[in-house]
């Protein structure tokens, strides 16, 4: 298959390593053909396992086996072809003496002369290629060819080709040395496109934990969208690019990001829900993928260079929000790689939109008046947990008061797997806009991380980090974490400067004795991390600074110490009751007075299970 008008290849000299075995092209063809002696192969042989072992870069392996080949048999067309396992055809991937159009073909098994050794999984040596009746021809002048499979454990991954412009050019021998270079070098190949991909999947996860931190750090809806529409091009090389989110009332999606070919674009038209893979996407909540969309039936053509598309859906809180799509103008361009990570990222690009639109709400709310503060109150209550966790050996009450205006504290449940729970309650300094941001920041970093199941300990020091990464200064998060399991009845506890929670048991309230610094304050920081075993009636409460420090109209605070005689008293009570009891009597203690501070409260009680032995 050599180019029409290829011109003859000048006497290069091969490589130094064959110097005394080089022979003019003024020599017959067989004479030239002939392959060196066997001291000359063992010598071939060696160089080529000691080029094939010094590398794992694929590109690298192919041309040192283009020169070493060369300087044994003197060939003018060569070609390393290697197969598609998901197109399941061969592909041209290093050449030379080919045209640009026969090196963008694609060859069939069982096609050609190379797809024929596939086909049959052996060497095929034509003398003369016009007798051939399975020959394609891509140059007329080419005359004899030698085809030899890539075969590594029973499984033909490519070919190496190598074509002539005269009649019986390749003989046996010639056939013999390349199939052992041939057996040699598709090991070399698999082990470079294993190291390729555990590279590549190296590189994926650093650019995930980038996208993690920079996510959950920018709370612009336009600088984020851009921001992803940039890290994913690091992952994926798209030719277009769109971030459609999801318009409830009218029931379209809308592009707020579009890249085409490297240019930002702005498309008028929204899409109807029901149209495209985009459409799919949102009525299935999974991915859509049309690996040539000539050739399916819920594509809608926009662009008509599109061959391939992949939409995957952004939900956030088991909601559709709206759709990454990707396009590319090659057919079957997306793989079972890019659908995975795009479909990890899209629960965390969720959860950042959801935070960026928040801070733009938030952002204009603080600029009116009092009715829009309420409203902003609002959106804040709906960041909060809308259920609370549900365990067989024990139950959970949960209770938010905010103050006059939006706060700083947040609670959180978070589900690690049937047994586990983590519990969150944390308080942001300051008041107001600023603190409620701060404090949805930290939930999204929070929620990001929770498919990781990390202990308290971790977890604190995951989140001190982050803030430390996007510091605000004078800002910082007091919190207490704690991670329940049921299938044990142990709670792992640590605290970041929060209140120190309560535990009761046998009639007795003693504080948890756990310490530690304000997340966002300081770098480096380690937790302490407590283990309690706790049994059937033992009570644990956790509470924000809110309730101890609530006061009357004579401006007496309520105190810890009531809080406790409240719970020694009243531990019988299930968590619901006694979570209710605690806000009344404060509520009862403050008359009427003015909340300068919110008041969050959450209540574990451990339950008796039916058939269950009792603790020693």
């Amino acid at each position: 298959m050599k180019d029409d008008g290829q011109q003859e290849r000048s006497n290069d000299r091969p490589s130094d390593s064959f110097e005394g075995d080089y022979r003019p092209a003024s020599e017959s063809a067989a004479a030239r053909a002939k392959v060196r002696t066997e001291p000359i192969q063992l010598a071939f042989l060696m160089r080529l396992a000691n080029a094939l072992n010094a590398t794992l870069d694929l590109q690298t392996i192919m041309h040192q086996t283009a020169e070493l080949v060369r300087a044994v048999i003197d060939y003018r067309i060569f070609a390393i072809l290697l197969l598609n396992d998901r197109t399941n055809d061969l592909r041209m991937r290093f050449q030379i003496g080919h045209t640009p159009e026969t090196e963008r073909r694609r060859f069939r098994i069982g096609e050609g002369i190379i797809g024929e050794a596939v086909a049959r999984k052996e060497p095929v040596l034509i003398n003369d290629v016009r007798t051939a009746k399975n020959y394609v021809s891509a140059n007329e002048a080419v005359r004899s060819e030698l085809a030899v499979p890539l075969i590594v454990k029973g499984r033909v991954i490519g070919v190496i080709d190598i074509e002539s412009e005269e009649v019986g050019y390749f003989q046996e021998e010639q056939l013999r040395l390349l199939e052992l270079t041939a057996s040699r070098v598709a090991v070399a190949i698999e082990n470079a496109r294993l190291y390729t991909r555990v590279s590549r999947q190296a590189q994926t996860l650093a650019v995930l934990t980038e996208i993690s931190r920079d996510l959950s750090s920018i709370l612009d809806l336009d600088e984020l969208l851009e921001r992803i529409g940039q890290l994913l091009r690091r992952l994926i090389d798209y030719q277009m690019f769109a971030i459609l989110l999801l318009n409830e009332r009218d029931q379209v999606l809308e592009t707020q990001f579009a890249v085409r070919f490297g240019e930002r674009y702005v498309p008028i038209e929204r899409v109807p829900l029901y149209r495209g893979l985009v459409g799919a996407a949102v009525q299935t909540q999974a991915p859509a993928y049309a690996p040539d969309v000539r050739r399916d039936t819920r594509y809608h053509m926009v662009n008509p260079l599109t061959r391939s598309e992949l939409a995957v859906p952004l939900i956030y809180k088991k909601k559709v929000i709206g759709v990454l799509d990707m396009e590319h103008t090659r057919a079957n361009y997306f793989n079972e790689d890019h659908q995975r990570t795009i479909v990890t990222l899209a629960a965390q690009i969720a959860i950042a939109i959801e935070n960026a639109r928040l801070y733009q709400r938030v952002a204009q709310q603080e600029q009116r008046h009092e009715h829009d503060l309420e409203m902003a109150r609002e959106v804040q209550l709906r960041l909060l947990p809308q259920s609370l966790p549900t365990h067989q050996s024990a139950e959970f009450a949960a209770r938010f008061l905010p103050a006059r205006t939006i706060g700083g504290d947040m609670y959180d449940f978070l589900h690690y797997d049937n047994d586990r729970t983590g519990i969150a309650l944390g308080d942001a300094s300051g008041k107001a806009a600023p603190a409620a941001l701060y404090a949805a920041l930290v939930s999204g970093i929070m929620r990001a991380a929770a498919p990781r199941a990390l202990h308290p300990e971790e977890m604190l020091s995951l989140l001190n980090d982050s803030l430390q990464e996007r510091r605000v200064d004078a800002q910082y998060v007091t919190m207490v974490y704690a991670t329940w399991n049921d299938e044990d009845q142990t709670l792992e506890i640590a605290n970041a400067g929060a209140v120190q929670p309560l535990i009761s048991r046998n009639g007795e309230v003693e504080t948890i004795q756990a310490e530690g610094f304000p997340l966002g304050l300081f770098p480096n920081v380690s937790y302490e991390q407590f283990t309690l075993s706790l049994r059937p009636g033992d009570c644990v409460v956790f509470f924000s600074d809110g309730l101890a420090d609530a006061q009357n109209p004579e401006g007496e605070m309520f105190g810890t110490e009531q809080l406790c005689e409240i719970v020694q008293q009243n531990a019988f009570l299930d968590a619901d009751e006694l979570a209710d009891l605690i806000m009344d009597r404060i509520s009862e203690f403050q008359s009427g007075a003015e909340h300068f501070d919110d008041e969050t409260l959450i209540v574990l009680r451990v339950k008796e299970v039916p058939g269950a032995s009792p603790a020693n």
